[in-house]
């Protein structure tokens, strides 16, 4: 009892807790939620269908901890999305440090009527004194790379993990951040002696005046400063957070005992959507954690890494004949549209044009892929409008679609509930 009476007196005067009391990230008007849904990776439920649970729904009783949950994003999504799935004895448990913070998530769970979420102040840490529980999926989404040890924090939510239970997670990538650290160390020889509200109004006035060489000047994906007093805060005034390489992030993983289930969106992770096809050859004999590691250095734009991550191995949904492809926030007839016009999927990662090549049946395909027909009656269906078309070929199609559209998180695979 005397550790966490320690523990809790530390953290009174932690510079990071206070900085989330004055500015609570990321900055959320409750009002807002009668106009949209702020939804992402990770944790919408078609992700931790496909990534976690190889398809299958979510077992009854279905407990989410969203761990380190800030404003609110993510508990709002997971509560708003299992409410919509009819599923009423699911459950989201917030936790955080912030007061300031959770006040924020409350009204926005007030404002769109949400009963399925259960609220708790503490650290991550904490979570075994805390007794919540055990849970099916945790969300970690921005918060591993601000705690003291993020090694100990990924041991606790892995211990708070159902046997077949596991997370989505988010924390800094080294690459893409490129800029960042330099500009931190700055701010905080300019800031010395000043409080946090003074050193935000040196930032916003050192920013626009940046040498044209300046490294964070000259990263073009780094705009989160822009939007808001907080953001500008947790970017550049932060007095604690790591960024991760591919294989540091993975080392971490591996000490926590988790394995990596999927890195989103997975054509990131792929060196071979970086490399001219003559370079094609040099990827053979790699592997997954080889391809991811060269993959972040070719594309030098990753300034952040998504994954899930699992107790078990292969816990990703595979095509077989009864998988029920299903679009994430996608329209099979828009796609199709999209891609009769452009003849390929087109779209970009983090300023990173992309010119996705598709087979000759893609917009057919996407057209089909509904969440309720199965891979075998969309290759039934295709193979009836084109009877010409040999089975094997077709075959070979549908899987460069659900490579490709799987590929960029898109399009993912169900078992039939």
């Amino acid at each position: 009892m005397s550790d966490a009476r320690d523990r809790a007196g530390r953290r009174k005067g932690d510079p990071v807790a206070a900085q989330y009391e004055a500015y609570p990230y990321p900055a959320r008007d409750p009002a807002e939620e009668a106009k949209r849904l702020i939804a992402g990776s990770p944790s919408r439920l078609l992700e931790i269908r496909h990534y976690l649970r190889a398809g299958a729904a979510l077992p009854q009783g279905f407990r989410a901890l969203v761990a380190g949950g800030g404003t609110g994003d993510g508990t709002v999504m997971l509560a708003q999305q299992l409410a919509d799935a009819g599923l009423a004895d699911a459950e989201v448990i917030y936790l955080d440090l912030s007061k300031a913070s959770r006040a924020i998530c409350e009204a926005r769970v007030r404002e769109r009527g949400l009963t399925n979420v259960g609220f708790h102040s503490g650290a991550i840490e904490d979570l075994a004194r805390l007794d919540l529980g055990q849970f099916d999926y945790i969300d970690c989404c921005g918060v591993l790379h601000h705690l003291a040890s993020p090694a100990e924090g990924l041991r606790r939510l892995t211990e708070a993990l159902t046997p077949s239970g596991g997370l989505g997670v988010m924390v800094y990538g080294r690459f893409g951040r490129s800029g960042v650290y330099e500009l931190q160390g700055a701010l905080r020889h300019l800031g010395q002696g000043l409080d946090l509200l003074a050193r935000v109004k040196l930032a916003k006035t050192l920013l626009p005046k940046l040498p044209a060489t300046n490294r964070f000047r000259r990263n073009p994906n780094l705009g989160d400063h822009k939007r808001s007093d907080a953001e500008l805060v947790d970017l550049l005034l932060h007095e604690r957070d790591i960024a991760y390489s591919v294989p540091e992030l993975a080392a971490l993983v591996a000490e926590a005992g988790l394995e990596i289930a999927a890195w989103i969106e997975p054509l990131r992770y792929d060196p071979a959507t970086y490399l001219p096809d003559e370079l094609q050859d040099r990827l053979e004999g790699l592997n997954p954690l080889e391809r991811a590691t060269l993959a972040e250095q070719l594309a030098g734009n990753l300034k952040t890494h998504t994954l899930y991550l699992s107790r078990r191995t292969r816990t990703a949904a595979q095509p077989h004949p009864e998988a029920l492809p299903a679009w994430v926030e996608w329209d099979g007839a828009a796609v199709a549209a999209m891609v009769r016009r452009e003849g390929a999927l087109a779209g970009s990662f983090d300023g990173l044009p992309l010119r996705l090549p598709l087979p000759a049946r893609a917009a057919a395909f996407a057209e089909l892929c509904d969440g309720r027909r199965s891979l075998a009656e969309i290759q039934a269906a295709l193979q009836a409008r084109f009877r010409d078309l040999p089975a094997a070929r077709l075959e070979r199609e549908i899987a460069a679609c659900l490579e490709v559209f799987g590929g960029v998180n898109r399009l993912l695979l169900m078992a039939r509930s």
